[in-house]
């Protein structure tokens, strides 16, 4: 376990990232809660995990501009101390299409936030960690995706693109500070039940995926958290550059 027990959670206002704050705080991290817009959401998260007995800040920041990012991180360094983990869970998604009707604009927005956010977060997370910089450890958890091994063709492939960049760069950020006290894994999710699905207009194409899961049902962000807080935990020692499935079998 990091020596310091306090966790930021990127996009930690609703779904996976609210559903890990809640549960970090059950296992006893303080947590620093971002959200892009919905600080109101972001409260009513910070104010479940304050109900554990845990500290909690909201720290308002868009992932994709590094000024932001630099400022979160010194929010957090202020009001929470030590920096113990990361879990890189803010992402964004877009409306189906194919690649031919795709627009820079879009890939931007995505390579922005899904990759340079998750970077951004990363290097200023190690540079508190890391023994290098005088830091006493920690992990880093990124949220990856099972669209990253399926292609998502016809729906966002760009967005299944950002997700296999993130697990390789989990597995080389790992080695790169595996000597410095820095685990670094991911997590994969299948197809979860959060709002994510209705913001790109995907909700009833979700529906019509059930039969491309083994299990037959969706999975729920309350499924995904435990698999986040073991990467976090001292049970995880030894363990990263690892990347875990949360789909259901598929």
């Amino acid at each position: 376990m990091p020596t310091s027990r306090v966790v930021l959670i990127t996009g930690a206002s609703r779904g996976i990232g609210a559903a890990t704050a809640r549960l970090a705080a059950q296992r006893g991290w303080d947590v620093a809660v971002n959200c892009v817009r919905d600080t109101a959401a972001a409260e009513a998260v910070a104010q479940q995990v304050r109900a554990h007995g845990r500290r909690a800040i909201v720290v308002q920041a868009d992932v994709a501009d590094e000024a932001q990012v630099t400022a979160m991180f010194a929010a957090v360094d202020t009001q929470l101390g030590p920096l113990g983990a990361l879990v890189n869970n803010a992402g964004v998604i877009d409306v189906a299409a194919r690649v031919d009707e795709m627009s820079a604009a879009r890939l931007d927005r995505m390579w922005r936030t899904n990759l340079s956010g998750s970077l951004l977060c990363a290097r200023e997370a190690v540079r508190r960690m890391s023994t290098r910089h005088g830091g006493q450890g920690g992990a880093i958890v990124n949220l990856s995706s099972g669209a990253a091994r399926v292609g998502s063709p016809g729906l966002y492939l760009d967005y299944s693109m950002s997700k296999a960049a993130i697990d390789h760069f989990t597995v080389g950020l790992a080695r790169e500070v595996a000597t410095e006290g820095v685990r670094v894994n991911a997590v994969r999710p299948g197809i979860i039940d959060t709002e994510i699905h209705a913001s790109g207009g995907h909700a009833a194409r979700v529906a019509q995926s059930l039969h491309l899961i083994p299990m037959g049902r969706l999975g729920t962000a309350d499924e995904v958290a435990p698999a986040i807080l073991w990467l976090l935990s001292d049970e995880a020692a030894y363990t990263t550059g690892a990347i875990i499935d949360v789909t259901g079998g598929r």
